[in-house]
């Protein structure tokens, strides 16, 4: 039982890690953001579609009313990678990933509106302490500032993450998270096929490797591996430890391309962080 647990946990610190690069690789990836959403979604297709074949998956959707969250779900996924790998382009890996962690708060904001679970004042003082935090990362107010751009775009990436897991959620839970992750990025790369007509993909070739990498180890290898662990954990637990990735996405961003934090980056994510490991105890009381 105990080699089993740590297995557990294991497999879901490396699915937290593998994940995590995203950070890096979207932001270094030396093409359009559109490219560079399209070419991950149109890969993690192939390899998701490949592991669901062999794990035989069951692909068919039950019921026709599941197409609409299926499809809203999806378009929100596509709003949310864009407006993160802006908000990485604009700033760096610590503000974009720091300021996309904000979604559980805001996630806590929004679920009333899907349930019929009444609002927590508490989520009042949590979302002054992010609010706070999110002011600490971005001192300089003003529109001409990258890193309040990358801060307001991380925000939006949050919101849309938020209303997507509220989506699948509430409506198609009882599918299997592979197979809605190869729905996802399926309708992601078909809405997105014209941006390849108008963007720059010109370094596609030198690029291939970083894509193939986002697309399989972050994408397909780090997302399934994430479905799959959660079934050993409490929704809590899989939050503490997924709070982790901005860490692993700062240290990845030091040692592979020397992007070294500032303290206010320190403090302001601290507070962020602060505010996940705190609703994720209450939500396990």
């Amino acid at each position: 039982m105990q080699n089993s647990n740590f297995k557990n946990i294991s497999s879901l610190l490396f699915a937290t890690l593998f994940i995590s690069t995203s950070g890096v690789l979207g932001k270094y990836i030396a093409m359009p953001v559109e490219a560079i959403v399209w070419f991950r979604s149109a890969f993690a297709v192939v390899f998701i579609y490949g592991f669901c074949k062999f794990t035989k998956v069951d692909l068919k959707i039950k019921a026709k009313k599941d197409w609409i969250p299926f499809l809203l779900s999806a378009l929100f996924m596509a709003a949310h990678w864009l407006t993160y790998f802006y908000a990485l382009k604009l700033s760096n890996v610590a503000i974009g990933m720091l300021s996309l962690f904000t979604f559980p708060i805001i996630t806590a904001f929004l679920e009333p509106l899907f349930s019929k679970s009444k609002f927590d004042p508490v989520y009042i003082f949590l979302g002054i302490l992010v609010l706070t935090g999110l002011y600490i990362l971005a001192p300089e107010f003003t529109l001409e500032s990258d890193e309040l751009k990358g801060v307001l775009l991380g925000l939006i990436s949050a919101v849309c993450f938020s209303l997507r897991i509220l989506i699948l959620k509430q409506r198609v839970i009882n599918y299997n998270g592979s197979m809605l992750m190869l729905y996802q990025t399926a309708i992601i790369t078909i809405i997105l096929v014209p941006v390849l007509f108008f963007v720059d993909i010109s370094e596609f070739q030198s690029q291939f490797p970083y894509l193939i990498l986002l697309a399989v180890l972050t994408t397909a290898i780090g997302h399934t591996m994430l479905v799959k662990s959660l079934k050993h954990f409490s929704a809590s637990t899989a939050t503490i430890i997924s709070s982790i990735q901005p860490i692993f996405g700062i240290i990845i961003a030091f040692f592979v391309v020397n992007e070294v934090p500032t303290w206010n980056t320190f403090w302001g994510g601290s507070l962020i962080l602060l505010t996940v490991v705190i609703e994720s105890f209450r939500s396990r009381k």
